[in-house]
């Protein structure tokens, strides 16, 4: 998103993706090792970063650049890069930094060490490729930032900046992301689905709406104040950001049909405004919403079995429970829902009755929907 208000304001993105870094992995805000990928791993995670963050920014004619640290970083020798860039590099200092300290304590390995070099010298690249004079990054990354400053200086004589940008954190302080606290949210729809894209952002606790919308939408601060004014009707607020921030990542036809899909199911905020901020939504049906519910599929020949399809067993498989034992609770608990029927039976299954046109909905707990699709 800061890209993204720059690029506004006429400056060029170049995008970075570590290819070579992912390699080592940051220990930045971590206290133990991050898991050591394969390079095709890498190298397709590599280019769905690239697919995903061109949404977010223009890429035409050269109004943005997307490249891979990989490039250049996969034919240096290694005593010619010790000897060039590691001798302009105090060890007493890169113990100083916090990301490097907090990670003594548990141990620190010396591939990981080596990650502050390697982007400090990014910067540097960048620097001499684009004429980079800006670096872009989490707080988290400001000691790596400064590292390439210094770099940029002492190799080119040439005054460049760094500025971090605050993490977002929820209320237990954990940051987001796809490693920590338990708040997994992904831009691959494959991962998240665009539904449950928009109900993370329709369920953003009410304290945080503002800033959210100030961070993940492009309406006007002066909109934003008011949306937000004690008073105000906050759950509107919270569909106006959970359609704002969909619609960048997913498209504003998706992000019309979540909106429509979870307002058919939980209600919208205000029934005499049911449009949404553009006029996308008036162009979908609700019928046509109802698929944008995210969908577990089950084999056909599961629910046409002589005992159908367990309940518990699809509660699993869906993402609800972790455990059929888990299942068992949930339905005793009343939580359960099979095309809006209360299931209360840890020994029911679906059959082919069940079905209507090939598909069931299922509910655990308040927000929680999923289409059970024969396949």
């Amino acid at each position: 998103m800061a890209m993204r208000l720059l690029q506004k304001a006429g400056h060029v993105p170049v995008v970075l993706v570590g290819g070579a870094t992912a390699q080592i992995g940051d220990p930045s805000g971590k206290i133990t090792a991050r898991p050591i990928m394969t390079k095709e791993e890498i190298a397709h995670n590599a280019e769905c970063l690239r697919q995903q963050l061109s949404r977010f920014i223009r890429v035409e004619d050269g109004e943005a650049y997307f490249v891979n640290n990989l490039d250049w970083f996969k034919d240096i020798r290694y005593i010619d890069f010790l000897r060039e860039i590691g001798s302009k590099f105090s060890v007493n200092r890169m113990l100083a930094q916090e990301s490097v300290k907090m990670r003594l304590e548990h141990g620190l390995s010396f591939l990981e060490f080596n990650y502050s070099l390697l982007q400090a010298y990014d910067f540097l690249v960048l620097n001499e490729r684009y004429g980079v004079t800006l670096e872009l990054g989490g707080q988290d990354q400001w000691g790596n930032m400064v590292a390439g400053t210094e770099l940029v200086r002492r190799m080119r004589n040439t005054e460049v900046c760094a500025m971090t940008i605050p993490l977002l954190l929820d209320s237990n302080g954990q940051k987001f992301g796809k490693t920590a606290g338990g708040n997994n949210v992904w831009l691959d729809p494959e991962r998240t689905s665009v539904f449950d894209y928009y109900q993370f952002w329709r369920n953003a606790e009410d304290t945080a709406v503002r800033q959210l919308l100030c961070y993940f939408s492009s309406l006007p601060l002066p909109e934003i104040e008011q949306l937000t004014a004690e008073g105000g009707n906050i759950n509107r607020a919270k569909e106006i950001l959970a359609y704002e921030a969909t619609a960048l990542a997913h498209g504003p036809e998706a992000a019309a049909q979540a909106y429509l899909a979870a307002g058919g199911k939980f209600g919208f905020a205000d029934p005499d405004h049911r449009v949404a901020t553009t006029s996308e939504v008036g162009k979908l049906d609700e019928q046509r919403a109802e698929s944008a519910l995210p969908a577990v599929a089950v084999a056909r020949t599961e629910v046409e079995a002589e005992g159908g399809l367990w309940l518990c067993k699809l509660l699993v498989d869906a993402g609800f429970c972790r455990s059929t034992s888990e299942a068992r609770r949930l339905i005793q608990g009343g939580a359960v829902r099979v095309n809006d029927r209360r299931i209360d039976d840890p020994a029911f299954a679906l059959h082919p009755g069940d079905f209507t046109a090939g598909e069931a909905l299922l509910k655990a707990g308040k927000k929680n929907f999923k289409r059970v699709v024969l396949n």
